[in-house]
């Protein structure tokens, strides 16, 4: 929990830092600081409504009742998949053209007035805000009352925002597109982790059948509880008893989604051509 959570907090972490970063710049290199309180301000309401959107989810499972917990847990995990896996493709494609986008973006949104500066911004940052607290909602609650998934969160939104001072700083550079593309396939795995898990809640909720019915049961061999269970659970939401229907939508998340990512769309274009 610790290692994925730090992966969450560190990928959307330095998505939402290099947007502020490029903004910021912007308004600098053209001399118009006087910009910048809005901009702040923009980002400011997104980061207050994404914290608060993490308490509401938390607030709203805390006064239901067992098979509504799971339920809701369950339709939270499913949707923070959703919102992972558009994250790390929609990244991709727009990793080269992110930073023209937002200054042409912001020195419209200039033009208009202050007002616009605010929304501008904390539609940047925003969305990164919002799929960060259910995602890291869905984390927390498959990690049960260990605290590793708060603490690893934070060390990887601390690593991001130093690593997008650095960047902004120009005190290192690195190459932003192999770092998105190593992150993302590696949220491939946590996110697969996290579907398995959301669908175990619906199973217990008795939405889905199939809760006792277990593709492999390694509570002797492999323990949850074991240094290299906690490892595996850490990164891959691993379970030790894991019912089918887990064991194949892990499988087919994975053996679709990361083909889908790891493959540029002009490859794929070229072998369609082949074809």
């Amino acid at each position: 929990m610790l290692l994925s959570n730090g992966l969450i907090g560190l990928r959307e972490g330095l998505e939402a830092a290099l947007v502020v970063s490029i903004l910021v710049a912007f308004l600098v290199k053209t001399d118009r600081r006087s910009v910048l309180p809005f901009v702040w301000l923009g980002v400011g309401i997104a980061v207050v409504l994404s914290v608060t959107a993490g308490a509401v989810i938390t607030f709203t499972a805390a006064t239901m009742t067992f098979e509504q917990q799971e339920a809701f847990g369950g339709a939270m995990s499913i949707l923070a998949v959703a919102f992972v896996t558009g994250m790390i493709f929609w990244m991709r494609s727009t990793a080269r053209t992110i930073s023209a986008h937002l200054r042409g973006k912001l020195d419209d949104a200039i033009k208009v007035g202050p007002f616009a500066v605010v929304v501008v911004s904390f539609l940047a940052v925003g969305r990164e805000g919002l799929e960060t607290a259910v995602f890291f909602y869905s984390s927390v609650q498959s990690a049960g009352t260990t605290t590793q998934p708060l603490i690893g969160f934070l060390l990887g939104l601390a690593v991001a925002v130093a690593l997008a001072f650095l960047l902004y700083r120009g005190a290192i550079r690195f190459d932003l597109g192999k770092f998105f593309t190593w992150t993302g396939a590696l949220l491939v795995f946590v996110a697969a982790g996290v579907l398995a898990y959301g669908l175990h809640d619906l199973q217990e909720a008795a939405i889905l059948p199939g809760l006792n019915t277990l593709a492999f049961d390694l509570s002797d061999t492999l323990p949850e509880d074991s240094w290299y269970g906690a490892l595996l659970k850490g990164i891959f939401n691993y379970s030790q008893r894991t019912s089918v229907l887990q064991a194949v939508a892990w499988c087919a998340y994975v053996a679709v989604v990361l083909p889908l990512f790891l493959i540029r769309p002009r490859t794929r274009a070229r072998v369609a051509a082949n074809h």
